[in-house]
């Protein structure tokens, strides 16, 4: 009996959905109120992606921009911003001090795809990695032949590292070996390795799809580390008779279940994208090390998946609501960004655990950033 890919696919999706099923916790259900109605054009990211989103937004509804075009120009805003610390221009460096980027893009129509990793002094990589997908035969390049790719392509190699990142950095280093030659700066310093991304993916009024995510990473990683954003079907998928998806936050979790790739297959088997976002979360809980659970087997990290399908509805889940004093000072903190017909716009994450079930060790961590953004404020 002949099979199409089609009909593998669609019983691959059923496969996964029970195999999703079997984790450790029972995701919320989402109410009918918290579910997208079909509109197209539809574009979903992150929440530092507000302003990307309407960019997006505009280009394919006045400029009938390609999908992927679209998302990678909302996406260069916050890479050429040096004021957001976790991609691009002014991403926070390695332990070495080195800004290394990473990126990767698919393009629904043609089925293409491309990325980049441990990209050092080239501040968009979500360009590079486009230009990967449509100058190339490859997927993926990294390190030195990347940026060597990069700058034969013509892009300019600038310095990443601002002066405020180059300041967290020193703080950090400080503060590694209380006996060592450097001097300790402000009581506030957040000695965690913070994460930071933007993902974006867009649906255009064809119904035709693209998606993007791009990164500096995990704050003070060990040099050459490269997290879930630059590989094809965890950082981001993108499937044109589906929709779209990619992932914020634990990069090393999202890796162990494809976690784009796996929402996008949810969607395909009948969830809505809220639904897929929600139990890819439950299935990354159920596939983390034990060494990451606290005593009542919830994960010690955060964790965002944002989806959109080919009728235009999205979706967003976390892994944990936020504190109720980041909600009611800085809402948008627990919020996605999306731009359809209705305006770009933060919407509220659907959660995993309540803000009472935050283990005491995120607590701390998550009120150490509340005194910093409070700070900065002022």
């Amino acid at each position: 009996m002949s099979i199409t890919r089609r009909t593998f696919l669609g019983s691959s999706a059923l496969a996964l959905a029970g195999m999703a099923a079997t984790g450790k916790v029972e995701a919320r259900p989402v109410s009918p109120q918290n579910q997208s109605s079909p509109k197209r054009p539809t574009v979903v990211s992150s929440r530092n992606g507000i302003r990307g989103v309407a960019r997006a937004y505009d280009l394919m509804t006045q400029k009938q921009a390609d999908p992927l075009d679209a998302v990678i120009a909302g996406v260069n805003i916050q890479e050429l911003d040096p004021e957001d610390q976790s991609v691009g221009y002014g991403g926070l460096p390695n332990a070495d001090g080195v800004v290394q980027l990473d990126a990767s893009c698919m393009h629904g129509p043609t089925k293409r795809a491309g990325a980049v990793a441990s990209l050092e002094g080239i501040a968009t990589p979500s360009l590079v990695a486009k230009a990967v997908m449509d100058y190339t035969d490859h997927i993926m390049l990294v390190g030195p032949g990347a940026k060597r790719f990069a700058l034969d392509m013509g892009f300019k190699e600038q310095n990443l590292f601002t002066e405020e990142s180059r300041q967290d950095w020193l703080r950090w280093k400080a503060r590694l070996n209380p006996h060592d030659d450097w001097l300790d700066h402000d009581d506030d310093v957040m000695v965690e390795t913070p994460t930071g991304t933007i993902n974006m993916n867009g649906v255009d009024a064809n119904g035709n799809i693209g998606s993007v995510t791009t990164t500096s990473g995990l704050a003070w990683k060990i040099p050459g580390r490269v997290g879930d954003s630059p590989i094809i079907g965890t950082g981001q998928y993108c499937d044109n008779e589906v929709g779209a998806a990619g992932s914020t936050g634990r990069g090393e979790a999202n890796i162990k279940i494809c976690g784009a790739f796996l929402t996008v297959e949810l969607m395909r088997g009948g969830m809505s994208p809220q639904e897929a976002c929600l139990e890819a979360l439950k299935r990354a809980v159920a596939m983390t090390e034990d060494r990451l659970l606290d005593e009542k087997d919830r994960p010690l990290f955060s964790l965002n998946y944002y989806a959109v399908s080919k009728d235009g509805r999205y979706g967003g889940a976390t892994m944990y609501q936020n504190p109720q004093a980041y909600l009611e000072e800085f809402p948008e903190r627990g919020a996605y960004s999306v731009a359809n017909a209705d305006g770009a716009r933060h919407e509220p994450f659907q959660f995993v655990y309540e803000n009472s079930e935050i283990p005491a060790y995120m607590q701390g961590r998550l009120m150490l950033r509340l005194k910093r953004l409070r700070k900065a404020k002022k």
